[in-house]
């Protein structure tokens, strides 16, 4: 073996061995966030219930937005002990007939159906959709940064769970060119709407 084979299987171990000088870092949300994540919390000041989210407890109402869900999301600003561990997760409440709209995240995501019955499925970068009708106990998987839904097709309402293999992986919708600052006249000429549609769905998402 060469010195330059020595240096580079060296170099490997060490990069795979990249020290971990905590066993967690809670994230200390009066700090700063930087880019990789928050500040760690204090050690002195951590317990048990740091580590602990109650957050996907009870009932849900899905009949206070167009959409007929609720979603609760246990990010990392809703439970900081994610901070630094690439994980998070969410709950999905459909009411019937309700839906996740088209969205995307910077991370990839897996869903499982808790209960009712589901259409899932994203689109990739060949205009390809991948859908399925998905069953108590099904799991399905949303690779990065892909445009993907759900669609209650059942009779009851449904639940799901996502997890998402990112503290913070944020969501981008499709709803976005209506409700943020993007002038209209731009929206019309990207998307080939009329500046009364245009209108009558920035009504609807709050910026008109």
């Amino acid at each position: 073996m060469n010195n330059l084979t020595i240096f580079f299987t060296f170099s490997l171990l060490v990069s795979l061995s990249h020290a971990i000088e905590f066993d967690f870092c809670v994230g200390d949300l009066n700090l700063p966030r930087g880019p990789q994540g928050y500040a760690c919390k204090d050690p002195a000041n951590i317990t048990t219930d740091d580590f602990v989210y109650t957050g996907f407890r009870g009932e849900r109402t899905t009949t206070s937005n167009l959409f007929r869900n609720n979603v609760t999301l246990a990010f990392v600003d809703a439970f900081p002990a994610l901070n630094g561990l690439g994980i998070s997760m969410a709950r999905l409440d459909f009411g019937v007939g309700g839906v996740i709209p088209i969205h995307s995240h910077r991370t990839s995501e897996v869903i499982i159906l808790a209960t009712g019955s589901i259409i899932a499925g994203f689109i990739d970068t060949t205009n390809t959709a991948y859908y399925r009708r998905l069953e108590v106990g099904d799991v399905m998987i949303f690779p990065q940064a892909m445009l993907h839904f759900q669609v209650n097709v059942g009779t009851t309402p449904a639940t799901a769970f996502v997890s998402l293999n990112g503290a913070n992986p944020a969501i981008q919708r499709t709803t976005t060119l209506f409700a943020g600052n993007l002038p209209a006249d731009i929206v019309e000429q990207i998307t080939l709407l009329s500046n009364e549609e245009v209108m009558r769905l920035k009504r609807i998402f709050g910026t008109a």
